[in-house]
C-alpha cells in the first residue's frame, strides 16, 4: 500500500509538473470571467487567439532553439526585417505579392541560418551571436524603410483577415504551425536531435549527430518562424513597420518558460509553448478588460515570468 500511494505521488508530481501551465490557464480564465463579465464573450475570446497568434508562432520557432540548449533573442527583429523587405519587395521595387512574401519567408531563412553559423562554426554563445542579429535586422530594418512603414501586398494582408466571418485566419495559422511544431519535436530525426543536443551537446556528437549541421536547421527553423510571425503581424496591421515586434523575443522566450520548457534544454513541448502562448495573450487581455494601467501590466507579467522561471528551477533540482 505504501509502495502503491508513493507511486500515486510521483505521478501526481508528474502531471502537475507537465500540465502546470494549463492549470495556471484555467485558473486565469475563470478568475477574469468572474471579475470582468465581457470576457468570455465569442469577440473577447477570438481577440485573446489572434492576440497570441503572433507571439506563438514566434514561440514555437524558440521552443526548437530552448529545447537544443540555445537562445534566440533575434526573433522579434527578424520578424519585423522579413516583413519589411517583404513590403518593399511590392510596394517600392514592384514585385508580385507572393514573390514579396516568399523574398519576406527567406530573409528570415537566411538571418536563422547566420544565427546558426556564428553559433556552429564560430563557436560564439548563442546569447552573443542572437543579441548580434537583434541588432543587425533591427538597423536593416530601418534602412530598407527609412524609418517609414510601408504598405503591405495583398497576399500578406490577407493572412492577417478572416477567413470567413468570425473566423480569424491568424488564429488557423497559429494552430498549423501548433501542428509543425509539434511532428518536427515529436516524429522527425531533427527534432530527436535537438532533445539529445539540449540534454548533452558533447553525448550527442559522440552518438553520431552532426550538431554543428542540427543547429544550422534550428537557427533556420527560428528564422523562418519568425517570418511568419511578422507577416502576420503585419497583416493584421497592413503595413510593415520598423519598430514593428520590439520586445516580442521576450514574450517568446516567456511563452516557452511559462509552457515548462527548461532553458538549460532537453525538455520543452509544443503543447506548452501554446498554453504558455495563451497565457500571455489571455493576462494581457484580461488586465485591460479590468482597466489595469499598462505600466502595471508590465510589472504583472514580469512576475509571472520570474515565477515561471523558478518553477523551471526547482523541477530542475527536484530531478
Amino acid at each position: 500500500m505504501t509502495t502503491a500511494t508513493a507511486r500515486t505521488g510521483v505521478d501526481a508530481r508528474k502531471i502537475l509538473s507537465e500540465n502546470g501551465a494549463l492549470g495556471g490557464l484555467v485558473v486565469l480564465v475563470v478568475a477574469l470571467s468572474i471579475l470582468a463579465p465581457t470576457f468570455l464573450s465569442t469577440q473577447n475570446l477570438i481577440n485573446v487567439g489572434v492576440q497570441a497568434a503572433v507571439v506563438a508562432v514566434l514561440a514555437f520557432g524558440s521552443t526548437f532553439v530552448i529545447v537544443s540548449g540555445g537562445i534566440d533573442l533575434s526573433v522579434g527583429s527578424v520578424a519585423a526585417l522579413s516583413a519589411m523587405v517583404g513590403a518593399w519587395s511590392s510596394a517600392e521595387a514592384g514585385l508580385p505579392g507572393p514573390v514579396a512574401l516568399l523574398l519576406g519567408l527567406a530573409t528570415g531563412v537566411a538571418a536563422g541560418l547566420i544565427n546558426g553559423a556564428m553559433v556552429s562554426f564560430g563557436r560564439l554563445p548563442a546569447f552573443i551571436a542572437t543579441l548580434a542579429m537583434l541588432s543587425i535586422a533591427r538597423g536593416l530594418t530601418l534602412v530598407v524603410s527609412q524609418g517609414t512603414p510601408l504598405a503591405t501586398p495583398d497576399v500578406v494582408t490577407f493572412l492577417g483577415s478572416n477567413l470567413v466571418p468570425q473566423v480569424p485566419l491568424p488564429l488557423l495559422i497559429m494552430l498549423v504551425f501548433f501542428g509543425i511544431t509539434g511532428f518536427v519535436l515529436s516524429r522527425t530525426y531533427a527534432g530527436r536531435s535537438m532533445y539529445a543536443i539540449g540534454g548533452n551537446e558533447e553525448a550527442a556528437r559522440l552518438s553520431g549527430i552532426d550538431v554543428r549541421r542540427q543547429k544550422l536547421v534550428i537557427y533556420a527553423l527560428s528564422g523562418l518562424f519568425a517570418a511568419v510571425a511578422g507577416m502576420l503581424l503585419a497583416g493584421r496591421l497592413a503595413s510593415a513597420g520598423p519598430q514593428a515586434a520590439v520586445g516580442y523575443e521576450l514574450d517568446a522566450i516567456a511563452a516557452v518558460v511559462i509552457g515548462g520548457a527548461s532553458l538549460s534544454g532537453g525538455v520543452g513541448r509544443a503543447f506548452g509553448t501554446l498554453v504558455g502562448a495563451l497565457v500571455l495573450a489571455v493576462l494581457r487581455n484580461g488586465l485591460n478588460q479590468l482597466q489595469v494601467s499598462p505600466f502595471w501590466q508590465q510589472v504583472v507579467i514580469g512576475v509571472v515570468i520570474a515565477l515561471a522561471v523558478l518553477l523551471d528551477t526547482l523541477r530542475r533540482r527536484s530531478r
